[in-house]
């Protein structure tokens, strides 16, 4: 059969010219009968972006026509960059305000390199293959004339959508709605609209999560069809569905989680065998039982991809009857599993490895919390309450110690940076935001949820494939090399060539920093040295982890990619995967690894977006107090701050630095003062205070005390200056304070979000 590699591979050997798929089923001579296989792999070849269909229908290699394929990232300068679909040298494409044409914020498009100038090549996007929405949510507005328009609600989406006056639905200026696009933008005409929903003025309480989940196109509602398959399941274990299955019920088993965890999908069993050893199981919901490839609970969870965790609520890539129900690994009920079992050595070597369709039936559903009182707080009352677990725990803490210490002289690098923790009001506002504790009932279900996904990634490598791997490559050389040179003005290396750099040497870097200064910076700036994780059909490793192989096998309920992982671990088990099924697996797993990869971003930006504004708001109060922070970012327009006690960051505009002029040094990311010589370096600690709260563009501007220290003496010395101004704007000018312009107020590239292993 033909897959898509076969058909790529041939063409770029044997034409050398754009052809009409006739002219490349002659020139390939395709047997009649894999014509129709043929048509398919080419559209899903010029979909991906490795073909490119132009005039006469002809189809030709993209990375042979000087265009790159990809989507569009709009800037709301009105700048923007195609991000290519398939890795190329020279970077992302970058499009001026004047070639953006048509083309909106997101699309996937065609664009022409039109010019080369060093590292930079310049384009012009000529042809829009895929819009990105068709729907936008925004601010209804109504000019002088009437006439309604929507402002778009994200900034990087340029122009206005107008909408007829009887396509308003009654919704009133200032409301948020959300708006269907009916015609789309041209050169000489803006898009045309109509309100599909009326979200509510801005400040009602969730109307700021229904905005986000609008706007990066979340489906909050699951389907009638998928709701009535998941109830037609029922609500407990059936005894058919026992057949064959192993029983762990009489085994000690709990689940481990947090205070308000939604859903558990993992518990543990853990004894000490005769010969020392220990005996792991890690059992995961066996979602694969519920949910048939195909179905509409299937398909409804591929189009998610992951479950969205917000604040306040979450919205669950499967219904709650399965989400909170019947895959829920609830205490004292039967609970369907798939089930690893490892025994590990004193070493922390996974020496034998069982896979089994189980049952259990959790003894006790523990918290973090109450773990950790039980293993390090020592609190009687807690120890009382939980008496018979207490070895069962006590074991627990042992492996840790044993596995982290075995994943650490590996060279697994283990970034432990402080995180935030949002407290909310019943109204859903934010009471404050508190350092999140990571106590050692976290690390132990991490440690062990670390080694039951590489050891499945292991089992499925060893058999052959295929699998579905959560991949972490090794850093772009150019980033390492900027990173070594930071770090060294500090005192510091990696201590290792370039083309042989190993996880073990930034993990040995963090290990010397801890608890200095330079800890944040240089952590911070190593994150984003750092690849992003993603999946994929090829064991590329994972870096971060010093794993030869790693997946996602722990939480079914919660992200598509370890469903498929359960489906390919119990075909490797019982009945194999014969050559045909191979070959529609093979031809399957791309397009599920990015689809997949492109929804797990989607949900870390829109949670990421939420809680930054939730930030935002909360600090509206707080204009005028000051605060200590970090300088997490450093650009040339100015510097981002990270709140200490908060964990809110805002900007200091280099308009606001007015004792000096300051140049910015990018080899060492820093501002220098040219005639002061005081210099601010990413990392460093100052304190700030708040300016200005910007709603609107949801931003914190800040300033730094000491130079506004020095500007306010220096005024007092000079006396009040006369102003022109009448005493009404004066007054205006007294409760507004400045702020940069739109352009200078640039979204940080540095802004920074946890990867997830």
């Amino acid at each position: 059969m033909l897959s898509r590699e076969q058909v790529l591979r041939q063409i770029r050997e044997s034409v050398h010219h754009p052809a009409t798929s006739r002219e490349l089923l002659q020139v390939l001579r395709v047997p009649r009968h894999e014509r129709p296989t043929f048509r398919r792999l080419l559209k899903a070849l010029v979909s991906d972006g490795e073909l490119l269909q132009i005039r006469g229908n002809r189809f030709g290699l993209a990375d042979h026509m000087d265009v790159v394929v990809g989507r569009l990232q709009m800037h709301h300068a009105g700048y923007g960059f195609v991000v290519a679909d398939v890795d190329r040298d020279g970077g992302d494409l970058y499009i001026a305000p004047t070639n953006v044409k048509e083309a909106l914020h997101g699309d996937r498009v065609v664009a022409r390199i039109e010019d080369q100038r060093g590292d930079r090549a310049e384009g012009r996007i000529i042809r829009v293959l895929e819009r990105a929405n068709a729907t936008l949510v925004g601010r209804l507005e109504i000019d002088d004339a009437s006439l309604a328009f929507v402002v778009p609600f994200d900034r990087r989406v340029l122009a206005d959508v107008q909408v007829p006056p009887e396509e308003t639905r009654d919704a009133e200026a200032g409301d948020m709605v959300v708006v269907e696009l009916t015609r789309w933008p041209t050169a000489t005409r803006p898009p045309l609209g109509r309100v599909i929903e009326v979200l509510g003025p801005i400040d009602t309480p969730g109307v700021d999560t229904r905005i986000i989940i609008r706007k990066h196109s979340l489906p909050d509602v699951h389907g009638d069809e998928a709701i009535a398959e998941a109830t037609a399941l029922g609500t407990s274990v059936r005894p058919d569905d026992l057949d064959g299955r192993t029983d762990f019920r009489s085994r000690q088993t709990v689940t481990i989680d947090g205070e308000h965890a939604r859903d558990f999908d993992d518990a543990i069993t853990l004894e000490r065998l005769a010969n020392g050893h220990y005996w792991l199981g890690v059992h995961i919901a066996d979602v694969s039982h519920y949910v048939e490839e195909g179905c509409a609970l299937d398909a409804e969870a591929y189009e998610r991809g992951t479950s969205v965790y917000f604040p306040e609520r979450a919205i669950h890539m499967f219904p709650a009857e399965l989400a909170t129900g019947l895959c829920s690994l609830k205490p004292h009920v039967d609970r369907l599993v798939q089930s690893c079992l490892m025994e590990v050595n004193r070493n922390g070597d996974v020496v034998r490895v069982e896979f089994h369709d189980g049952v259990i039936n959790s003894d006790e559903r523990m918290t973090y919390t109450d773990v950790n009182a039980i293993l390090t707080a020592g609190d009687v009352a807690t120890r009382t309450r939980y008496a018979p677990l207490l070895p069962f725990f006590e074991l627990t803490h042992e492996l840790f110690g044993i596995l982290n210490g075995r994943r650490r002289r590996r060279g697994s690098v283990d970034f432990d940076l402080p995180q935030a923790d949002v407290l909310m009001d019943e109204s859903g506002r934010i009471e404050n935001i508190i350092v999140a504790e990571r106590n050692v009932a976290h690390r132990i279900i991490e440690e062990f949820m670390l080694l039951a996904n590489e050891t499945v990634a292991d089992s499925i490598e060893a058999r052959g494939g295929p699998g579905l791997y959560r991949i972490h490559e090794e850093p772009d050389l150019l980033k390492v090399e900027q990173f070594e040179e930071f770090i060294s003005g500090f005192g510091h290396s990696l201590s290792a060539p370039l083309n042989a750099l190993r996880p073990r040497h930034f993990q040995r870097l963090i290990e010397k920093i801890s608890g200095t200064p330079e800890e944040r910076p240089i952590a911070f700036l190593m994150l984003r040295t750092m690849q992003k994780a993603r999946y994929a059909p090829e064991n590329l490793g994972h870096f971060g982890l010093a794993a030869s192989s790693y997946t996602h096998f722990t939480s079914p309920i919660r992200r598509y990619p370890d469903l498929v992982v359960h489906r390919l671990l119990r075909a490797h088990r019982h009945d194999g995967i014969d050559e045909t099924r191979r070959e529609e697996i093979d031809e399957e797993l791309p397009e599920v690894a990015r689809h997949t990869s492109e929804r797990e971003r989607r949900a870390d930006d829109a949670e990421r977006e939420l809680l930054q504004w939730r930030k935002v708001r909360f600090m509206a109060d707080k204009v005028g107090d000051e605060f200590d922070g970090y300088i997490t970012g450093v650009a040339t327009f100015g510097l981002f701050i990270e709140l200490v006690e908060h964990f809110v960051e805002g900007l200091v505009h280099i308009s606001s630095m007015a004792n000096d002029y300051y140049r910015y040094l990018e080899s060492s990311h820093t501002l220098h003062g040219e005639n002061t010589h005081k210099v601010y370096r990413l990392g460093d600690k100052v304190r700030v205070q708040v300016i200005r709260v910007d709603l609107e563009h949801r931003q914190i501007d800040l300033g730094l005390t000491e130079i506004l220290d020095v500007i306010r003496e220096d005024e007092n010395r000079r006396g009040p200056r006369k102003s022109k101004a009448t005493p009404k704007a004066e007054q205006r000018r007294a409760k507004s304070p400045s702020r940069p312009g739109k352009r200078e107020r640039a979204a940080s590239k540095a802004t920074r979000g946890r990867g997830r292993k």
